[in-house]
This record gives C-alpha cells, sequence and structure tokens, in this order.
C-alpha cells in the first residue's frame, strides 16, 4: 500500500489555487495507484499551536523522565510525525504569503522537526552535528503566488523564501526527493496567470505519470 500525507495550509477553501492543484495531483495518483491511501492534515483551518518555551522543555527532556504535563504538552507533536513516519509521499500544498509559508504551517514545521523523533543531535559529528532519522520520502509541493519570476535566475529569485525553505527542511521529514510544481502571476489576472494555472495542471498530471512509472519500474 502507498501512504501520501497531504498537508494543505491555504486559508482558503474555495478558490484556493494550491489545494486545487494539489487536488489534480491527488485524484491521478488515485486513478494509477489502486490501493492508494490518503492522510489529511489541514493547517489552513486547523493550524497547530506555536511552540513556546515549555513545549522546546519537554522535547529536550529525555523521554523517560518527562512529567504527565510534558507528554501532554507534546501529544500533538508525536501525532504529526507519526503521520509524516507513516507516508510514502507528502502532498504539500500552500500558497506563498509575504514571500514566505503561512503561519499555520510553519507551525507545524516547528512541531515535526523534532530531536529524538525527526533528526539526531551530536557534537561528534564536528560542523554537522544534525542528521536526519526518517528516509525514503518523496515531496511534491503545490504553490500559487501573486507575482512571478521567483525560479533561479529570474526576477523574484532573491524574494523566494517559501520552496528553498521547505527544500531545507524536507531532509528532516525524510524527503530525498523533491517535486515543485508552482501557479504565478495571481495577481495579474491576466492571460500569462491563466497560462500559468493550465502549465502546472499539466505538469501534475505529467508528474504522476513518471513517479509511478518509476515506481512500476524499481
Amino acid at each position: 500500500m502507498t501512504t501520501v500525507l497531504r498537508i494543505d495550509a491555504s486559508t482558503r477553501l474555495q478558490n484556493s489555487l494550491s489545494r486545487e492543484l494539489a487536488d489534480t495531483f491527488e485524484r491521478c495518483l488515485a486513478e494509477a495507484v489502486p490501493d492508494l491511501k490518503i492522510l489529511r492534515r489541514d493547517l489552513g483551518q486547523t493550524p497547530p499551536f506555536i511552540i513556546c518555551e515549555a513545549w522546546v522543555a519537554a522535547a529536550f527532556a529525555p523521554e523517560d523522565a518527562r512529567t504527565a504535563d510534558q507528554r501532554k504538552l507534546l501529544a500533538l507533536s508525536d501525532t504529526l510525525i507519526e503521520e509524516v513516519a507513516a507516508a510514502d509521499f507528502i502532498l504539500l500544498s500552500t500558497p506563498m504569503y509575504n514571500y514566505g509559508m503561512p503561519a499555520g504551517l510553519k507551525a507545524w514545521v516547528d512541531q515535526v522537526v523534532r530531536i529524538g523523533k525527526t533528526f539526531t543531535f551530536d557534537l561528534a559529528r564536528g560542523d554537522r552535528p544534525l542528521e536526519p532519522i526518517l528516509s525514503g520520502k518523496t515531496l511534491v509541493l503545490t504553490t500559487a503566488c501573486g507575482e512571478f519570476g521567483f525560479e533561479a535566475g529570474e526576477p523574484n529569485a532573491a524574494h523566494n523564501h517559501l520552496a528553498p525553505h521547505v527544500r531545507t527542511i524536507g531532509k528532516y521529514l525524510g524527503v530525498e526527493g523533491m517535486h515543485h510544481i508552482a501557479i504565478e502571476y495571481q495577481e495579474f489576472r491576466d492571460q500569462r496567470h491563466a497560462d500559468s494555472v493550465s502549465s502546472a495542471h499539466r505538469q501534475a498530471r505529467e508528474l504522476v505519470e513518471r513517479l509511478t512509472v518509476a515506481c512500476t519500474s524499481a
């Protein structure tokens, strides 16, 4: 059985371009993989709480020394990490808000990237003390933004703090392959935007074909 963890970060339920793009990928993948299992986490509608000093103390406390209150404080984090661990694919749909990720998605990242759960820390490794625990996952990132030109070498590349951030933290989610499909020009509402939407949905369908062929050939 193939398991997909679908994470939606848009605050919109209606007319969300990032959600609609993820819908296309999910629908095509479900058609191609009959035994597909989908776990869902909607951060736009139900964002995790922002971590606090007590949460950090609990996360760094030895597991067998945690109090009942500390275990309770980490319960949501434990659940979110279990969802990531169970997934073969992570389908992350998110808009770009103010050139970065929405607050709900950042709160999720802070709950999931956790010492002893998704990475280990050992100063014996020198200047690279962090090492991921999870592995073998593929991440598909579907995004939508109001402007355009956020890829390397394009006009807004230096302002892109969304995809690079996801790529960086991806290794601590066990991601070994990341695919990014973006819709641009949303605020321009012109033909360029229409073309971007059409192209992105076509890319989503084509990506499913490539991924399923690769899985079949493996």
